[in-house]
């Protein structure tokens, strides 16, 4: 059995819009099962809280929820004024009709419920087409890894009514992208809305994407720049054997075919790695002595510079 929405949200018959905004997201955000994962004491505080809020929010629906015309479940009562008189014979929530919850721009609409959200999501409301009585559409915003972006993933988030959805996350996906979810927006007569989920890829510490290509920089010694040989590099797909070439300099870039993001056509970009030579930290005696005894040391390095 659903409680008073107002003991729900913590407030008098007396509080105000703004009041009854400002405790609901308080209680959403601190009991939303996003941040209370495989807490079933967390997720129905959190459907308790949005139930209170679907009443208290909305301006006419809080209206007859103080006359009594509508139970803590939000359904009709058979007989509003009988319930009304008891209600207000003990001392509740009388008086209401016309003060605290109406004027211009009282109350909260869907909009509001949406915006207490994007704390959360990002999420906005929007109206979907036909004569204004399909249901709203609702936009998120959703955080994803870089590797679960360009390999393909899926993830579960929970909407503001509480119910999960699970997402896929196709192969290639690119930052700023938006996955539409047909029929899972506002319920209403004419139809349900939809619901559009854009994706922001969080940045990677060694991949950097360019269009379906990857690129890395990989540190190689001294002695592996001038003698060459083998060294393993991270690709989207795991550690690859990459060959060095002999005299490498630092810049030098090596492409890794089809090593790339995959595509949704068939195949995949490619990786490209660039070579930085990397001198060994506090320095080495040995190899200080060595380039001073290198007759080749003082080669042209710089002859590429413009008038040498």
């Amino acid at each position: 059995m659903a409680r008073n929405p107002y003991l729900v949200l913590g407030l008098s018959p007396k509080a105000t819009d703004a009041e009854i905004r400002s405790a609901f997201r308080q209680l959403a955000k601190k009991h939303h099962p996003d941040r209370n994962p495989d807490d079933k004491k967390s997720e129905d505080r959190f459907k308790e809280v949005s139930a209170a809020f679907d009443i208290l929010g909305d301006p006419e629906r809080r209206k007859k929820y103080d006359r009594g015309e509508i139970d803590d479940d939000g359904r009709e009562r058979p007989n509003p004024f009988h319930q009304w008189t008891q209600r207000e014979a003990r001392g509740g929530a009388s008086g209401h009709a016309g003060g605290h919850a109406g004027g211009p721009g009282a109350g909260a609409s869907y909009e509001d419920f949406s915006d207490i959200f994007s704390d959360l999501f990002g999420a906005r409301g929007q109206r979907g087409g036909g004569h204004h009585m399909r249901g709203r559409d609702v936009r998120y915003r959703l955080e994803v890894d870089f590797l679960d972006a360009v390999n393909g993933a899926k993830k579960r988030v929970t909407m503001p009514d509480g119910r999960t959805l699970d997402l896929a996350i196709p192969v290639g996906f690119e930052d700023g992208q938006t996955l539409r979810l047909k029929g899972q927006g506002e319920k209403s007569p004419g139809g349900a809305g939809d619901v559009y989920v854009e994706v922001k890829v969080k940045p990677h510490a060694l991949f950097e994407r360019k269009g379906d290509d990857i690129h890395i920089d990989a540190p190689i010694s001294l002695k592996e720049a001038v003698l060459g040989g083998k060294i393993t590099a991270p690709t989207i797909a795991g550690d690859v054997s990459v060959n060095v070439p002999k005299y490498s300099s630092s810049g030098t870039v090596l492409r890794l075919k089809g090593r790339g993001v995959p595509k949704r056509t068939g195949g995949a970009g490619d990786q490209y790695v660039k070579l930085k030579i990397v001198l060994p930290d506090g320095g080495d005696q040995e190899l200080e002595e060595f380039v001073r005894k290198w007759k080749a040391a003082d080669m042209k390095a710089r002859k590429d510079f413009a008038g040498a």
